[in-house]
């Protein structure tokens, strides 16, 4: 078993089947030693488990476990490119959030994709990032994270 495979045994945590894409696009790319993911949303056996604003609908902690979700999903996609042991660093994370008017707690939210990349990939997971809030996603979603992962 590989060592990401048995850190994520150890947190109690699955990779999920890789979400088909919604438009015309690939879920992860290499090029060089680099692999970028596309946005991934937070789905959970290829649905979407909530729709709607962070800050409106959606509360705060509720969007922090979407935020795992979508980077527990960008983990998978980025599996599909190399051997989950082949990554170097995270090397950077973008994540979009919903916004209800007046929500400004972006940055909360995308650190629950950061901390599980950290819990995962210990210090190959620190990483740099932006927490964008914006009006809406695809399909409704409160959340959406993509990566960049250096690769061996």
């Amino acid at each position: 078993m590989s060592a990401v495979a048995a850190r994520l045994r150890e947190l109690g945590l699955e990779l999920p089947e890789v979400a088909k894409p919604v438009a015309a696009y690939v879920p992860a790319i290499r090029s060089g030693s680099h692999v970028y993911t596309s946005g991934q949303l937070p789905f959970v056996d290829g649905r979407l488990p909530e729709a709607g604003k962070v800050g409106g609908s959606v509360s705060l902690e509720r969007a922090i476990e979407l935020a795992e979700i979508c980077a527990l999903n960008a983990i998978a996609a980025l599996g599909t490119q190399v051997d989950l042991d082949d990554v170097v660093r995270i090397v950077k994370v973008v994540g979009f959030v919903a916004s209800a008017p007046g929500f400004t707690a972006q940055p909360a939210v995308v650190n629950g994709a950061s901390e599980l990349l950290g819990r995962v990939f210990g210090e190959a997971g620190t990483h740099a990032r932006s927490a964008v809030g914006v009006a809406v996603l695809p399909l409704d979603s409160p959340v959406e994270v993509e990566l960049i992962a250096e690769v061996r």
